[in-house]
């Protein structure tokens, strides 16, 4: 059997097709455990199941892999249905099974328990510390709009010291908002620093100069298996960091780099090559930036510096030895 299943956050719509391509059943199913179970029950074991990347994947392809082969679609890739003009629920789910049968179906990666869980941890922290960010900034828009000036460095002890003392309850507020975000960013830390030091791969990768504990098991949650990556290129790609290129006859234009992938991945490596400089300016990726800076400027340079640093970090992880310069 060839199913398609287009997930939504209250129900899915679904398909089911035999090898033939003749549809044996539509219909729609509630979002919960047990209609979810029920589906699956209802189909023959083994079977093919087809469903898109979205927020709701995890939890169905989790349960309906239990029983048979579930294939994460990549919509971007998958035209017929992103591109279709009349498009509905209905029609979506059957083309995922028509695709599915006819073996075009683009897949997405989809990474194990253990890396899925490490990938929680370590972006829940970052949400957390974009939180606390803009609470800051709307400390600094107050001072602003009321032109008080503290000289204090920013959010030091004496910054917060001389801040509380602000008789407003919004500023209050923001700092009450702060304080707590320092408590659940430091609680995050402790757990991602024993992850990170008892993951191989995170180990690895903290040889590097410029990758610490949390960067480093960002990177490796990020990246799932290596070796699903044919070469260090392939993770560029995968981060964004190339740049998109179109040729035609004899010529080739490189355009701004791609942003498809991992937004984490792609973050995460420019805040490390910054690190990694300082810590290393006589090294490789220093002198590249340096050297491309003087024509570029520093945000096309800090990008291509980043390219760099990540296709370090492939050879690193992919021959499982440490760094060295």
């Amino acid at each position: 059997m060839f199913v398609g299943l287009d997930l939504h956050k209250r129900y899915s719509e679904f398909a089911i097709m035999d090898i033939f391509g003749k549809v044996l059943r539509q219909g729609r199913i509630e979002n919960t455990l047990e209609e979810m179970t029920t589906f699956s029950e209802s189909i023959p074991a083994h079977s093919s199941i087809a469903i898109e990347s979205s927020s709701t994947w995890y939890w169905a392809h989790r349960l309906l892999s239990g029983r048979h082969k579930v294939i994460l679609s990549n919509p971007v890739k998958n035209k017929a249905i992103a591109s279709a003009k009349v498009k509905t629920d209905k029609i979506d789910s059957l083309m995922l099974a028509t695709l599915l049968r006819g073996g075009f179906v683009a897949e997405s990666y989809v990474p194990s328990r253990e890396t899925m869980e490490l990938r929680e941890l370590v972006r829940y922290r970052a949400n957390l510390v974009r939180q606390r960010t803009r609470m800051k900034n709307q400390v600094h828009a107050h001072l602003l709009m009321n032109n008080i000036s503290i000289e204090a460095g920013p959010f030091t002890k004496g910054f917060v010291e001389e801040v509380r003392k602000i008789d407003d309850a919004r500023v209050q507020g923001y700092l009450r908002l702060i304080d707590g975000l320092n408590r659940e960013i430091r609680e995050a830390s402790v757990a991602i620093r024993q992850k990170a030091g008892s993951n191989e791969e995170a180990n690895l990768l903290m040889t590097i100069p410029g990758i610490s504990f949390y960067s480093a098991l960002l990177i490796v949650s990020e990246i799932g298996e290596i070796s699903r990556f044919e070469d260090s290129s392939s993770l560029v790609a995968y981060a964004g960091l190339a740049p998109s290129t179109h040729s035609s006859g004899e010529k080739t234009y490189h355009g701004p780099i791609m942003k498809s992938g991992s937004r984490y991945l792609r973050w995460i490596a420019g805040q490390c090559t910054r690190v990694h400089m300082r810590a290393e300016p006589d090294g490789t990726v220093a002198i590249f930036y340096a050297r491309l800076a003087r024509k570029k400027g520093d945000q096309k340079a800090i990008v291509a510096a980043s390219a760099k640093l990540l296709k370090v970090v492939y050879w690193v992880l992919k021959e499982r030895r440490a760094y060295h310069s």
